[in-house]
């Protein structure tokens, strides 16, 4: 671009910038964590301390190198400070401007000095934006912007509320630095009350306005056409605290988590038709109302809140984050069927909330003080920040004044003071304002709130997601629950992401804090764990309850519609039948035929049916598979049926002519069926290995009861009708019973039946392989994912193959994880450094136990490291579930508790070994 067009580009922005008085924003830093200004920066302690050198800003300074880490829970604590130092230009028409400088975010006293005067006083907390009017400060030219920023701050109750608590401690000015450049005569902000019923209200702050002067307010669309004439007040005097400036606007579009309707609001100061100055500020028309003994109530329908607790973090930039970010975090959360977030336990970048208003969330906004408060004095002051930051978002519904016990009850009125909507104050954790916001309730507290209970049930954190507990797992139970409570109003998971850092001081490494911080659905790059599925089926606004497909189905399928505004005649249905090819390292499978539901036009919390209308022969397919898009064209919802019996495979085995070799000794018992030779032992009953033409099978130390102590009672062999067999029947705690089957050429035949005493966390029958030795795994059944007793929805039935990994879940992010329970399935081949072999099953429902999960280093307890049968390779007709941080599982309701024996009926099962 030659010199001469961007002088005229420039001249024209100018001019426009001139003639529309609008507020002009001046970055002295960067925006985000990918675009970052360097400043002159010194460190005192810690890491790189001690010298000038220069630091991106925005940033935490730990990130870059500098100072010390501390977690919320450490007792000795860095005190480090960071002194920054930045020039940049006045122009000499600044001098009829006022200037602020605003700080996004700084952690957390900060002290600013503009050519080495104060810019007013010491600003305390770490989460909030803060400003100065440095006008008078300014120079002609370069000025000096110097920032004296302190990691602890010098009021106790600030490190208290915030430095204490159970989250990373950082330091630095960690969100933008900005300049607002007005006219003399201007708006200082706006504050806008905009109800469902179109009533509009905009109180407008200003400066003195002289005599002649007039305010207006302008509805207009996202796209700028105006909605109605612009309502219009004139200057008065005295100048009041602010003008108040109200308009009924017919049946605007609301604002809802469904549907994030948004319009602009253009306010304006003017003098004889001439535009002074102009600001531009998104909003909803939406009401919030906390109706007692009932629910809450969003533009008059009663919102049940699927929300989740988030923290800001990213791992190798800390609380530096970016609109990029904020987008994916939304987009997740959306793709899990959540309709609500809470900020925990501070504000999040203004970004965010930018976000959920456009995508639709609702938000819980919060205070900091992570069970204790701040003092009054700067409460007060860090209330007022908050609140007029945010007040204009519709996606806020709620204030949090505080959490578990950090609440300053002075400050419960003060939200108000600066709120025109009113929103509920609400103190999470306690029961406050009609709403009991109880933390991680067992599932008898939840019995007991339906049943007995007056307030709104709204626990604000429940089922903790440390590891891979908690979450998904239980959730079934809490869920259906919670809809059969009459006061229920939602709840919030704990928590969104792993708060997991990259440790400049230790090579890299990504450090939760041992168990304080992997508490996430997703890690901390977003990596998804299996309760990411889970919530996003039970979450689902389409609600399919189909268990099985039988022989029976018709191609009904009963649906219901959980939404609170939406009607599924807006969402898009299809279905697909599907053929898997064996499974393997590249698995393939063939869409039959594929298809469009016609959507029923079913309103908000309504049952009705799908039909689908499938080809003659569809019974012959491997899988249907019915999804679901939101009327934006999210997928909400994949449910996947199995249609043909596991046995199917099986029978497909073709008959070979040829002989069995049969070897016996003193200690052993041998068959070769041309595959390949089995060694038994005939002390044991079990299986010692198994000899191919290409080498060696580690396979042994099976089959036995899986958990369980037994002796072998009888150990036979001979030739019957199936042909040649090995029968062993142990006895104990209950009984097993094998026999193994063998003819030429086909796949050794494994036929079991055992029954087991009392309670228990698994029943099923295991072998030995050495897990050093194996590559990976494919099958066909439900995955990718493993399952609990208490976290079996979300996986889909198909063909999946993965790699081996030793992940442990929020300590490594290599999901899926290899290791763990796999539900329903037909057939799984171990792929090894030996040669692969495969299991075939004759039974649905069978769980495959692949190997033991390693326990978390960072668990406290066995909560979430339940128990696993001794066995290496499983074949389980029941599973354990698995509990929370705080609980352990057999608190969390009845998919929680350890399994029985149906009726004392032995459980009887059939498997076939096939070898390369």
């Amino acid at each position: 671009m030659s010199a001469r067009i961007l002088l005229l580009l420039t001249g024209m922005l100018c001019l426009h910038t001139a003639f529309a008085q609008e507020t002009r924003y001046i970055y002295l830093s960067g925006t985000d964590k990918d675009h970052t200004v360097n400043w002159d920066f010194h460190c005192s302690g810690g890491q790189r301390s001690g010298k000038w050198t220069t630091i991106p800003v925005p940033s935490n300074w730990e990130q870059q190198g500098f100072g010390s880490y501390n977690y919320g829970h450490d007792k000795d604590k860095a005190h480090e400070q960071g002194l920054y130092r930045y020039r940049f230009s006045a122009p000499d028409n600044w001098r009829e401007r006022q200037v602020n400088i605003v700080f996004d975010g700084v952690m957390t006293d900060a002290e600013v000095k503009i050519n080495g005067r104060l810019a007013g006083e010491i600003h305390q907390g770490g989460f909030y934006r803060f400003r100065y009017d440095i006008s008078k400060l300014l120079r002609n030219g370069s000025n000096l912007l110097e920032v004296k920023v302190s990691k602890m701050s010098a009021n106790a109750g600030v490190n208290r509320a915030e430095r204490n608590g159970d989250f990373w401690v950082l330091g630095g000015i960690y969100r933008p630095v900005f300049l607002e450049v007005k006219p003399l005569i201007h708006i200082d902000r706006v504050a806008i009350n905009a109800t469902a019923k179109g009533h509009f209200t905009v109180q407008a702050f200003t400066t003195p306005l002289p005599e002649g002067y007039s305010l207006s307010a302008q509805v207009t669309t996202t796209a700028g056409q105006p909605v109605q004439e612009a309502v219009t007040v004139p200057a008065t005097a005295p100048h009041p605290a602010a003008y108040t400036l109200q308009q009924q606007i017919n049946q605007p579009a609301t604002w809802s988590a469904e549907f994030p309707h948004r319009y602009l609001a253009v306010v304006e100061i003017k003098k004889d038709n001439r535009t002074i100055h102009r600001i531009t500020q998104p909003f909803g028309f939406r009401t919030i109302e906390i109706r007692p003994r009932d629910g809450i109530y969003v533009n008059d329908t009663k919102v049940i809140l699927k929300g989740v607790n988030r923290h800001s973090a990213w791992p190798e930039t800390g609380r530096t984050l970016s609109k990029d970010i904020s987008i994916l975090d939304v987009n997740l959360m959306k793709d899990m069927n959540m309709n609500a977030v809470r900020m925990s336990h501070y504000p999040p970048d203004d970004h965010f909330l930018d976000v959920c208003d456009s995508l639709g969330l609702f938000v819980l906004d919060e205070l900091t003080g992570w069970q204790a408060a701040y003092d009054t004095v700067v409460g007060r002051k860090l209330v007022k920040e908050l609140v007029e930051r945010d007040v204009n978002h519709p996606s806020v519904i709620a204030w949090d004044n505080g959490n578990e016990g950090g609440f300053n009850r002075a400050l419960d009125g003060d939200y108000h003071l600066y709120d025109p909507q009113l929103r509920p104050v609400l103190h999470p954790w306690e029961r406050y304002n009609g709403v009991d916001t109880k933390h991680y309730p067992n599932f008898n507290y939840l019995v007991n709130s339906s049943l007995y209970d007056q307030d709104i049930y709204l626990p604000t954190e429940f089922m903790h997601g440390l590891y891979d507990g908690g979450m998904g797992a239980g959730l079934a139970d809490f869920w259906d629950r919670m809809l059969q409570h009459p006061r229920c109003a939602g709840g919030f998971l704990w928590a969104f992401s792993d708060e997991g850092l990259v440790r400049t001081d230790k090579n890299g490494i990504i450090d939760t804090d041992g168990n304080h911080a992997p508490d996430g659905i997703v890690g901390p790059h977003r990596e998804k764990e299996g309760s990411f599925y889970t919530i996003r089926q039970l979450w689902s606004p389409v609600h399919i309850s189909l268990p099985v497909i039988t022989a029976a189905f018709d191609g009904r399928i009963p649906v219901e519609n959980r939404y609170d505004y939406t009607s599924l005649s807006g969402c898009r249905f299809r279905w697909q039948l599907l053929r898997f090819t064996s499974p393997g390292k590249n698995n393939t499978t063939d869409t039959i035929a594929t298809g469009s539901i016609a959507a029923p036009d079913l309103a908000p919390h309504t049952k009705g049916f799908l039909q689908l209308s499938l080809p003659n022969g569809w019974q012959d397919a491997d899988a249907l598979y019915v999804s679901v898009q939101d009327s934006y064209g999210r997928s909400i919802l994949t449910r996947s049926w199995p249609l043909q019996a596991p046995s199917r495979i099986v029978r497909q085995f073709p008959g070979v002519s040829g002989s069995l070799d049969i070897v016996t000794d003193h200690d052993t018992l041998s068959v070769n069926n041309g595959t390949g030779t089995y060694y038994f032992s005939r002390t044991t009953g079990q299986l010692l290995q198994i000899i191919t033409p290409k080498g060696s099978i580690s396979l042994s130390g099976g089959p036995v009861l899986a958990g369980v102590s037994q002796e072998l009672k009888e150990f036979r062999s001979g030739t019957d009708s199936s042909g040649y067999f090995i029968i062993a029947r142990y006895e104990g705690n209950g009984f097993l019973q094998v026999k193994w089957t063998f003819k030429p050429g086909i796949p050794a035949q494994l036929d079991y039946s055992y029954s087991i005493k009392g309670a228990t966390p698994f029943s099923g029958i295991t072998f030995r392989y050495p897990e050093e030795k194996v590559t990976g795994l494919s099958w066909t059944g439900e995955g990718p994912y493993r399952v609990w007793k208490n976290r079996l929805q979300g996986q889909l039935f198909g063909s999946w193959y993965k790699a081996y990994n030793n992940t442990v879940t929020g300590e490594s992010w290599e999901y899926p994880e290899f290791k763990g329970y796999h539900a329903n399935v037909y057939q799984a081949t171990f792929h090894t450094k030996e040669q692969p072999f495969t299991f075939y099953t004759g039974n649905e429902g069978t769980f495959l136990q692949v190997f033991h999960p390693q326990a978390p280093k960072g668990a406290a307890n066995n909560n979430t490291a339940p128990a696993f049968p001794e066995g290496d390779i499983g074949f389980l007709s029941a599973i354990a579930p698995i509990g929370t941080k705080f609980q352990d599982a057999a608190q969390m309701g009845p998919e929680s508790q350890d399994n029985m024996m149906l009726n004392y009926t032995p459980v009887k099962g059939t498997l076939w070994i096939g070898l390369p």
